[in-house]
């Protein structure tokens, strides 16, 4: 385990992560939506499929940590069924799967931000500029756009994932500093 004091993160971050055979259509499509960037973004990470709740920058890094055990202790796994693939317009397209109920994930979501001074998250994590999703591709560059959505709007995406680990993270490069499983 790493020590938090030891770390020199740029960001801290609370996520749910797949770490089991569900996890095979994401897989999949982070292969596809590969082709569409110069490096594939996702194998990049060394990270399973994830759902990020919060990603935080200057904050004393224990903070977050205390809080990740506290809201996923004796918490079941989360098993999130996705249909079709959205984006995000950044500067570089990013293409993610949509959950079709997120009710689960954003009870947790507020969990955390009750704790934790919302305004101390990245301000697309926050409550109310949230969405969640699962990230298939995150650096597409612009002249691939066009292309990458034509994919996307053709390509069926209906699946379910569980996830089976909450974890606490610092970024980049990805270093897991905790990580709670989720019940059976």
């Amino acid at each position: 385990m790493v020590k938090i004091k030891d770390r020199k993160a740029v960001a801290y971050a609370i996520s749910l992560k797949c770490t089991n055979d569900t996890a095979t259509p994401i897989l999949d499509l982070w292969r596809k939506a590969s082709r569409f960037e110069t490096t594939p973004s996702m194998q990049a990470l060394n990270y399973p499929p994830h759902l990020t709740l919060a990603i935080y920058g200057d904050i004393a890094p224990e903070q977050p940590l205390e809080v990740m055990r506290k809201v996923f202790r004796d918490t079941p796994s989360i098993s999130v069924e996705f249909s079709g693939i959205h984006h995000f317009p950044n500067e570089t397209l990013v293409l993610w799967a949509r959950p079709i109920d997120d009710s689960v994930l954003r009870r947790m979501h507020q969990a955390i931000h009750r704790q934790i001074d919302p305004m101390l998250c990245h301000e697309h994590y926050r409550p109310g500029h949230w969405r969640s999703h699962c990230t298939i591709a995150m650096n597409i560059p612009k002249e691939q756009a066009a292309a990458a959505l034509r994919w996307a709007a053709e390509t069926p995406a209906r699946f379910v994932v569980t996830f089976d680990i909450a974890d606490y993270i610092g970024f980049p490069p990805v270093e897991i500093l905790e990580e709670v499983k989720l019940l059976p």
